[in-house]
């Protein structure tokens, strides 16, 4: 090799070495995901593709719970959050996030399911009866199914007695009539139907499609990264769905897609189903 070549190739090497340490980092929280185990085997796939699409390394940042998640935020910990329609409103409230693409779940609606054969046919049968809401301050399990509670005249926890209990645990209560009704989405109802089997299973109350989940970014975060990584959901949005969708709980992406522009008053809804469960300040995430 003559001595002109291999300056030629140090340069290149150099300038390898300096873009690859120069290569920005971002991190990244899901509100629902416990664990850096949890989150790479769900999200794993998604961060690979980001990755590719905006040149960044991604780094996970596990919380323990949302609140948890916030103070990262707060703390300059970590960079973006993917978190639901309940915790967007709080995040909103407490921290100076801003959103940057919401995330569609098809489908994603509560309702009030009750047994086919029982004496409940109507939302007006459930006065004074019991309904079971399967996670504290849930959008689709607990605010969602209380609005639509609310919408048909009930009061929440006045007009029928509200308790929180574990989805499943909340079905065996119902099939032997302990509880009249569950609040749920679409998703659980079809696990329910196939984790009982024997058992019959009627709607009588449904929501409106509910706001999308949402990723947000922090206000320390650079502009230019914010933008890089909203253009990379809206040119390869069908790749990265795709890495979304390795994983298993997040298989309730299945068929949706990632929206754009996001408007801060879609979540209204969210903050009157607060109000409607008596909380209206919406300023703490329930049940932590």
């Amino acid at each position: 090799m003559t001595i002109q070549k291999w300056l030629a190739s140090l340069a290149l090497a150099a300038g390898l070495i300096s873009t690859a340490a120069s290569a920005e980092t971002i991190r990244l929280a899901v509100t629902d995901v416990e664990g850096m185990e949890q989150l790479q085997r769900e999200y794993g796939g998604f961060v690979e593709e980001l990755e590719k699409a905006t040149g960044y390394d991604v780094e996970f940042t596990p919380v323990n719970n949302r609140t948890a998640a916030v103070e990262a935020m707060r703390a300059e910990q970590v960079d973006f959050v993917l978190t639901g329609p309940a915790e967007y409103v709080i995040f909103a409230k407490l921290t100076d996030a801003k959103p940057v693409v919401g995330w569609h779940r098809p489908d994603y609606f509560a309702q009030v399911v009750v047994m086919a054969e029982g004496d409940i046919k109507s939302m007006a049968d459930l006065k004074g009866k019991k309904v079971a809401f399967g996670e504290v301050g849930s959008t689709s399990q607990q605010l969602g199914p209380a609005q639509v509670l609310s919408d048909a005249g009930l009061k929440y926890n006045t007009d029928y007695t509200a308790e929180i209990i574990k989805r499943n645990v909340a079905v065996e209560a119902m099939i032997r009539g302990d509880v009249q009704a569950i609040g749920m989405n679409l998703t659980h109802l079809r696990s329910v139907r196939e984790k009982f089997p024997g058992q019959k299973f009627a709607v009588v109350g449904r929501g409106p499609d509910l706001p999308n989940d949402i990723l947000i970014s922090a206000s320390y975060v650079k502009p230019e990264v914010v933008e890089t990584v909203r253009k990379a959901f809206l040119e390869k949005g069908d790749v990265l769905m795709g890495g979304v969708l390795k994983g298993e709980d997040t298989k309730k992406y299945d068929g949706g897609y990632f929206v754009a522009t996001v408007n801060d008053k879609d979540y209204d809804m969210v903050r009157l189903m607060y109000a409607t469960i008596g909380v209206p300040e919406f300023s703490k995430f329930l049940g932590e």
